[in-house]
């Protein structure tokens, strides 16, 4: 390539990088990142059942949980960490846990609480109380519905329902819809109006996002909790299309899905190589789901195979620690309540983060950096927050953070956080373990993408002075938090 090609190549790129960081997270987006690990709780028929996918013929009867607790369920995602809960009120199989007014397949022509029971609000109240955000999944696909297959008059039905758990249960932070579509008893599937569906959910519940089949936040394309080394929250805007294209949804239960992986092609959603040629972009951050057992609903079983606490770490530390959400599920037993294992892995799950994270080694250490822009010196990065930040000066893609402790410190952990509400710019960064303010390095992580939150952990060692460099940015790079743990 001659010098005219290479400056004509790196002014696309300014270009580019400038068009990338106008792209941002609306304020629906950035209180979803907040929340950074929370509960999915699938329940319906199918935990009486034993099925993963009911098909929409189990009798109301089934469904019986004699000893259900939200609050239990509330109180052992909190000893996890979490701060939502997401709950299934209507799975495949058209069962409603809420009155519904538009069918009889719903918990009010079950045996629970008489008839007279809600499982949702039940849910709803307790995450309140909990001090947590609410969240519903409801399907588009109803195996019970004889409309689904007949276009708006099944979309009508779906809208009242959705319009019912919108506007009955206070606030609720996420919508998540799945792209499952299979047929219909006529033989039909149902072209799902998500134009229309969103439309009630601005209207009705503005702060809600809408999950995975929305254009709020990403599914990370499997089940099985793996994650993308690097993921970005700046993506293509068809990316938000593919889970709501028919012919390329879910259409019956595979346990090989669940286990499915990222496949190699799909592994880089955001570099400025992939996004040079796109015309649209959005803001689209991943969200990370799997379950704590195999099965996304109980099986008796399955109560020896709860994930170990080593996976589930391992899972976090990828996901809610790699610019992603982490939505955990754990399933309630029939009698309505979460498996004393299930319990038992969650407490063991929040008793190691607050152990990790009880105390930032950056409170003892002095501050430097090699650039920076008033008022966004680097002593803002010691309180977790937007509203004071580092940046360095217009025009500088690079920095070097150095952090000095008065005596040796041992750490395993660096957390480093960008302003996100500036959109998201760090494209390299380093972490170098140093002897003293100019001694001998050693690397101790390279990378690409921070976003919301970056978790690197490294093996634990001594540490009298740590460096950060941010080795190229979008445009000058916005620091919100750095600790070390």
């Amino acid at each position: 390539m001659n010098h005219v090609e290479t400056e004509k190549n790196h002014s696309g790129y300014q270009e580019l990088d400038r068009r990338l960081v106008q792209i941002r997270p609306s304020a629906r987006q950035v209180e979803w990142q907040k929340m950074e690990f929370y509960a999915f709780v699938h329940f319906t028929v199918n935990t009486f059942t034993g099925k993963e996918w009911g098909d929409g013929t189990e009798p109301e009867s089934v469904f019986n949980p004699t000893a259900l607790d939200a609050g239990q369920w509330v109180d052992a995602v909190k000893a996890a960490g979490m701060k939502g809960l997401i709950l299934t009120c209507k799975h495949h199989d058209g069962f409603c846990l809420w009155p519904s007014r538009y069918t009889r397949h719903s918990v009010a022509n079950s045996p629970f609480r008489n008839g007279k029971g809600d499982v949702v609000r039940e849910t709803a109240d307790a995450c309140r109380k909990g001090g947590i955000r609410f969240g519903i999944y409801l399907s588009p696909w109803d195996r019970n519905c004889r409309l689904y297959g007949q276009g708006k008059a099944y979309d009508d039905y779906f809208v009242g329902q959705l319009t019912e758990l919108l506007t009955d249960y206070g606030e609720i932070c996420s919508v998540w819809f799945d792209g499952a579509c299979g047929e219909g008893e006529n033989g039909k599937r149902q072209a799902y109006d998500w134009p229309r569906y969103y439309e009630v959910i601005r209207r009705l519940q503005p702060g809600a996002c809408i999950h995975v089949c929305g254009p709020d936040v990403r599914w990370c394309g499997n089940e099985a909790g793996d994650t993308r080394p690097d993921e970005w929250s700046v993506v293509p805007k068809r990316t938000c299309e593919t889970e709501m294209i028919a012919s390329k949804s879910q259409q019956n239960d595979d346990a090989r899905f669940r286990q499915r992986r990222i496949s190699a092609d799909d592994l880089d959603l955001g570099s400025r190589g992939i996004l040079r040629d796109e015309k649209e972009l959005i803001w689209y951050p991943a969200e990370v789901n799997t379950s704590i057992r195999p099965g996304w609903f109980y099986h008796k079983e399955e109560d020896g195979q709860v994930r170990s606490l080593e996976e589930l770490l391992e899972i976090y530390y990828h996901s809610a620690g790699g610019n992603a959400g982490f939505l955990l599920n754990i399933p309630p037993t029939p009698e309505g309540l979460f498996h004393a294992n299930d319990v038992k892995r969650l407490k063991e799950m929040g008793d190691h983060l607050r152990r990790t994270f009880s105390r930032n080694l950056l409170e003892e250490a002095e501050l430097w950096a090699d650039s920076c822009e008033a008022p966004h010196g680097i002593e803002n990065v010691r309180r977790d927050g937007y509203d004071a930040y580092y940046k360095t000066e217009d025009e500088i893609r690079s920095a070097q953070i150095r952090i000095s402790f008065p005596r040796a410190v041992s750490a395993s952990c660096v957390v480093i956080k960008e302003n996100i509400l500036l959109s998201q710019r760090v494209e390299a960064f380093e972490i170098v373990r140093r002897d003293g303010p100019s001694g001998k390095e050693e690397l101790l992580y390279s990378g690409h993408t921070v976003g919301y939150r970056k978790i690197v952990r490294f093996e634990r060692t001594e540490l009298s002075c740590l460096v950060i460099r941010i080795r190229d940015a979008r445009v000058c790079p916005a620091i919100s938090f750095i600790g070390v743990y």
